[in-house]
């Protein structure tokens, strides 16, 4: 999760309390705030207001994110293991990256900030390829209104990250493609994936590139 500073204040031998106590270093304290993001309508144009995606999501309200899926050249895919310490869907496989598009934000540069973020990897504008946009709808646990405009991408990359972000992603790990799609189709072990409507759709999309 991003987070913005916002100003900094000097208060000598003394320490701030409130909401946005964040951050100390030689008595400078820099006030902080959760990460704005841009809402929507239903048709995904934008509203022109601002809310915090805790706001967001108690309210049900639409907003977008990006989501990376990558690949490598012996047919294999890219999952992250969600945190405990996340706010939905702790401890499940997840897309290899993803997050929240922040206020002014691109979706492309929600992808590339949210791969380099959570994984460690780092690529260009021209590395990933747009391949869909889903308007998905769900409700992970009570009270927590997921309505989204989901950016999806995919993007070549051969070799593990080597740095995960702590507190978002437990664990990554490559699997075969036929062996997603079977977990993914047997009741037992879809339980341990984040539900994603569009992901069959995708893995024909993953397999076609491959093969080009």
């Amino acid at each position: 999760m991003a987070r913005r500073y916002l100003d900094k204040v000097e208060i000598p031998g003394s320490i701030p309390s409130g909401p946005t106590l964040c951050y100390c270093k030689q008595q400078t304290w820099w006030l902080m705030t959760e990460e704005l993001i841009d809402l929507f309508d239903e048709s995904d144009n934008k509203t022109g207001e601002r809310k915090t995606r805790q706001y967001a999501h108690a309210k049900g309200l639409w907003h977008q994110a990006s989501h990376v899926w990558i690949y490598n050249s012996k047919g294999e895919m890219l999952l992250q293991k969600r945190s405990m310490q996340v706010e939905s869907n702790p401890g499940l496989w997840d897309i290899s990256a993803a997050g929240h598009i922040s206020a002014g934000e691109t979706p492309g540069q929600a992808a590339l900030r949210e791969m380099y973020e959570e994984i460690g990897i780092k690529a260009s504008p021209k590395d990933i390829k747009q391949v869909m946009v889903k308007k998905e709808s769900s409700i992970p646990k009570p009270d927590y209104y997921d309505n989204e405009f989901d950016y999806i991408y995919i993007f070549k990359h051969d070799g593990l990250p080597e740095k995960l972000q702590k507190g978002e992603v437990d664990a990554v790990k490559f699997i075969p493609i036929s062996e997603l799609e079977k977990d993914l189709k047997d009741p037992k072990t879809a339980k341990d994936f984040v539900p994603r409507d569009y992901i069959f759709e995708l893995i024909k999309i993953i397999r076609k590139a491959i093969a080009d």
